[in-house]
């Protein structure tokens, strides 16, 4: 297919990685970089994010719309793009163009993160929507949705793949790692491990850590940026143990950076989640912790022994391949329920019935 592919695109956008893997399956990506129609203005930036309203918003739905014109897609793919009006889908398909919108966050979660306003009125006006949840199934079809299907989150294969051969213990030089955002109250927990229980804990992400786990706890434990790409995967293996948290406040079964840990052939110490639990068998492929007394348990019992890490990182590994828990298989089976709905949309467009 010839597909339209309208997502803040970046080296470290995940949404670039399921555009390659749309590439790799043997479709024609035309892109639209999101990111080219924000303002270079830091408070207006917050201001057009919060009200979803201004010229960018203006000039990427015209542009989105002349580039549909001159292109003429099959099918346009917004990954996470929340500035779409309801009329310009409706003129994409129109056109003979299905419209799909791929959300991985939760607009009908607790956490009430501001910039719906769009999107929510976009809901009727999508062809498919692909989400992360069973929940959402019915929420988006409460408003209206036409077609929804839920797709897990995935690991990328060309930047999350296991250590050379030989890789071990000598190699790590971090403990009990957590690589991400200070959600929920993850600050608190990670405070806790090496504090109160004197684990090795070793935190990266954003400076945002700074103030949630305040000076003692930022100067012992946060590494002090963000990592991406190369040096994420190069993380994970360094990591004897790496922790995954399910983010409460965004309703998820299960979280990408399991199956990333898991692509990169690390050891997953995961919260439990009946999502988790269905896409691993525990303590064979993945070792999962509920409260923080049993996340220290399975650390002090895990930590000391590297044949056990070794063995269960790489059935984990084995598992996600396997299964397919990575780009190249979920982007796949999105395109395949899309396949179903092009052509009754060209044939709508042409005059006949959908």
């Amino acid at each position: 297919m010839k597909i339209l592919y309208a997502a803040g695109l970046s080296p470290n956008d995940s949404s670039l990685y399921r555009l390659q893997a749309l590439e790799r399956l043997g479709h024609q990506v035309v892109p639209l970089n999101a990111y080219e129609y924000e303002s270079r203005n830091a408070l207006a930036r917050k201001i057009i994010f919060r009200l979803s309203m201004g010229p960018g918003v203006n000039r990427l739905n015209r542009d989105l719309l002349q580039l549909a014109e001159r292109e003429r897609p099959e099918a346009l793919w917004a990954d996470k793009l929340l500035w779409m009006r309801p009329e310009t889908l409706d003129k994409l398909r129109a056109m003979g163009i299905a419209t799909v919108s791929y959300m991985i966050d939760n607009p009908f979660g607790p956490r009430r993160d501001p910039g719906w306003r769009l999107y929510m009125k976009d809901i009727p006006h999508y062809d498919l929507h692909v989400v992360q949840r069973d929940r959402n199934i019915a929420e988006y079809k409460e408003h209206g949705a036409r077609d929804v299907i839920k797709i897990q989150t995935a690991y990328e294969p060309t930047i999350h793949f296991p250590a050379p051969a030989g890789w071990s213990d000598k190699d790590r030089d971090r403990g009990v790692s957590f690589i991400g955002t200070p959600y929920d109250n993850r600050a608190e927990f990670l405070t806790r491990l090496w504090k109160e229980f004197g684990l090795p804990v070793a935190i990266s992400g954003s400076a945002v850590w700074n103030a949630a786990l305040g000076p003692e706890a930022a100067a012992a434990i946060y590494g002090g940026k963000e990592l991406y790409r190369d040096e994420y995967r190069e993380a994970i293996w360094r990591s004897k143990i790496n922790l995954s948290f399910i983010t409460h406040s965004n309703m998820d079964e299960f979280v990408h950076k399991s199956f990333e840990i898991a692509g990169c052939g690390g050891f997953l110490l995961a919260e439990w989640s009946e999502g988790h639990k269905q896409r691993f068998v525990e303590d064979e492929e993945a070792v999962f912790f509920s409260t923080i007394e049993e996340c220290v348990e399975k650390i002090r019992r895990y930590l000391p022994d590297e044949a056990a890490r070794t063995r269960i990182a790489a059935a984990g590994q084995a598992r996600a391949l396997r299964d397919g828990y990575h780009n190249d298989r979920q982007v796949g089976l999105i395109v395949e329920r899309l396949q179903g709905i092009v052509p009754q949309v060209q044939q709508t467009a042409r005059g006949g019935h959908a």
